[in-house]
């Protein structure tokens, strides 16, 4: 029983970390249609960051905020500079975001180093708690709680607000929000900036969990597709929901048939693109 328990609480911790790396890259690709090579990158400069905040004495939550805001402003950067100037070219920016993903892997190396860099838990955070009869790791109950609230947060921001408007019109029907005045150009950066920032904060978040080392550009990023694309283009339920599934199947997938955990894992998207293209709360575009 216990060990169900507790691959049910890992399940759900990694669940709320893969929306908080998820989230962005869904945002960029429901609005933009560019699959953000970029993204896995993102997720682990904001981790590097952090990880050299928290070496200065500073706390996680200043480490998390300057994360977000350097890696929100090299997403406006990236946007405003190198992908507005292939407008139009879906492929060219894809292979775009290919290059500055090598890039970025060559710099941070070139910053940090090699070695995997620990990154640890805030000192109150870092005892078990006692739950059940059983201890659990109490920064994996933090990360839970920070992604409902970066959940509700998001939703707030996109269903109450005027720029959230803004981005459902553009992810609906993008010819029809410029006819209508909204200024795509800006909101692009706006949106992609936002992404950007979703990963610094998942790095950061996440940091605690797997450090910063490199290749977690590479490792991250494959997960935040599979999201993606079983929960569906555009739609942020559909994100958390997909969030919360990989997370069980990777969970339990890596405990209980380790050597098949990359086989289940892939399953389930292969299932929903064959039977269900639009993922399982998307919608087609005519």
């Amino acid at each position: 029983m216990q060990f169900w328990v507790i691959q049910t609480l890992n399940s759900l911790a990694l669940g709320g970390l893969l929306f908080m790396l998820s989230s962005g890259f869904a945002l960029i690709f429901g609005l933009m249609r560019i699959a953000n090579l970029t993204h896995g990158s993102l997720f682990m400069i904001g981790a590097y960051i952090a990880a050299s905040v928290l070496k200065g004495g500073y706390s996680l939550i200043v480490a998390a905020l300057v994360a977000m805001a350097l890696v929100g402003l090299i997403g406006a950067i990236i946007e405003r500079f190198i992908l507005r100037s292939l407008s139009g070219n879906s492929q060219g920016q894809v292979l775009a975001t290919l290059g500055l993903s090598f890039i970025a892997a060559d710099a941070c190396l070139m910053i940090w180093g090699g070695d995997p860099i620990p990154i640890n838990a805030p000192e109150m955070l870092r005892a078990p708690m006692q739950m059940f009869g059983f201890m659990f790791p109490t920064y994996r109950l933090v990360v839970l709680v920070i992604s409902m609230i970066s959940a509700v947060l998001l939703y707030l921001l996109m269903e109450k607000t005027r720029l959230g408007a803004m981005i459902r019109a553009g992810v609906d029907d993008m010819q029809m929000a410029r006819a209508v005045g909204i200024p795509a150009s800006q909101l692009f950066t706006i949106v992609f900036a936002l992404g950007a920032l979703l990963a610094g904060l998942g790095g950061t978040v996440g940091g605690p969990m797997l450090n910063a080392y490199p290749g977690l550009d590479a490792d991250m990023l494959p997960l935040a597709l599979i999201v993606v694309i079983l929960g569906g283009v555009g739609s942020l339920i559909g994100t958390f929901v997909a969030s919360f599934i990989i997370g069980f199947i990777y969970t339990f997938g890596i405990a209980l048939v380790p050597d098949l955990a990359y086989v289940i894992l892939f399953l389930p998207m292969v299932l929903v693109i064959a039977f269900r293209p639009s993922g399982l709360f998307g919608t087609i575009r005519a």
